[in-house]
């Protein structure tokens, strides 16, 4: 029998261009869990062919195992795929994309102190934005997922100024679908039934999961939940915790989860989020209603329509909520001078 994705051929009349997709990092784990959501049309429509850069380090046992990746590519048949390039040049990885997603960035280690991490990552995401810079397509838009993401996004946008900052942004829709399965678990509700959920700030422990807005079935969350105690002691260090919790289970950081949001986050900005709904993105702080102060990568409440977002205005925000927000911005502004000064070094 034939695979499912072949049932209906008409259903794949390709009249669209292919877009051009690099992923970075892409020999590891998320990138193989990422990949069948980008070549099936989850991703980016199901009427949406696209050529796929993927890049990894130039070693050897590294860019083995990517070529593997690409085998299996080719033994899953995607009607969407129209060609796949793997490669250790980031030269060749950027030229002429569409999109880039950055898995890849250094790990911490044992030991490492923040900014030891940043250190490694600076010299990482400087080069990159530096390419993305003078090769990518002038509109390319980027996602940064490896870690500490915002900041990572922010030294990749400040090192390409030929692209506007509103196509960079970093992953916390992986937070924001974990706040929501943490609401959903707590009313005994199906998924789809809780929206509004908000992740504000880093990529951190410090990143603020607010369900001041969220509604279930159209009720506020909270008023179902009646417990500030379960928000506030259980909820949200959950949600903050969640990846260490995953790595303590699994011996591995968070893949399946993480591709399924890289593919939410991207889906929603280059076709939009559904009417009445927004999600969270770490985006561009400048010009924001809500005192976060200007230039960070913050993660926001967003719309998005046309392939631009749109940060969300007039939300309340009592003093428990400002007084989280204000913790993950200083944290975020405390690695923006750490970055900024090691780039200038």
């Amino acid at each position: 029998s034939r695979p499912a994705h072949h049932l209906s051929p008409a259903f794949h009349e390709m009249s669209k261009a292919p877009i051009t997709i690099c992923v970075t990092g892409a020999a590891g784990q998320i990138g193989y869990a990422l990949l069948p959501h980008l070549c099936s049309g989850k991703t980016f429509g199901p009427d949406q062919p696209i050529k796929l850069h993927l890049f990894d380090l130039p070693i050897d046992g590294v860019q083995t195992a990517l070529n593997g990746v690409k085998l299996e590519l080719e033994d899953a048949t995607y009607p969407l795929l129209k060609g796949c390039v793997c490669t250790g040049d980031e030269k060749v990885a950027f030229t002429g994309v569409d999109a880039v997603i950055m898995l890849g960035a250094f790990p911490r280690k044992d030991g490492m102190e923040r900014k030891d991490l940043l250190e490694k990552n600076c010299s990482i995401f400087k080069v990159q934005g530096d390419l993305l810079n003078t090769v990518a397509s002038p509109n390319v838009k980027v996602l940064v997922v490896g870690n500490p993401a915002n900041t990572n996004c922010l030294i990749a946008a400040e090192c390409a100024p030929n692209i506007p900052k509103k196509n960079f942004s970093a992953l916390t829709r992986l937070d924001h679908n974990r706040c929501i399965a943490q609401v959903a678990i707590k009313c005994g509700v199906p998924i789809e039934k809780v929206t509004g959920s908000i992740i504000w700030g880093n990529h951190s422990s410090t990143q603020y999961p607010d369900i001041n807005h969220c509604k279930v079935d159209g009720t506020a969350a909270k008023e179902l939940i009646k417990d500030d105690a379960w928000v506030n002691e259980v909820m949200i260090p959950c949600v903050q915790k969640r990846g260490a919790a995953i790595i303590a289970a699994r011996k591995l950081s968070s893949a399946l989860s993480a591709a399924q949001a890289i593919s939410d986050h991207m889906n929603n900005w280059f076709l939009g989020t559904p009417a009445g709904t927004f999600v969270s993105m770490a985006v561009d702080s400048t010009g924001n209603k809500y005192g976060v102060a200007d230039g960070l990568m913050y993660s926001f409440p967003v719309t998005c329509k046309g392939g631009e977002w749109t940060i969300v205005e007039g939300l309340s925000i009592d003093d428990f909520s400002k007084g989280k927000m204000k913790a993950t911005e200083t944290e975020l502004s405390e690695e923006k001078t750490m970055a900024f000064e090691i780039l200038k070094a």
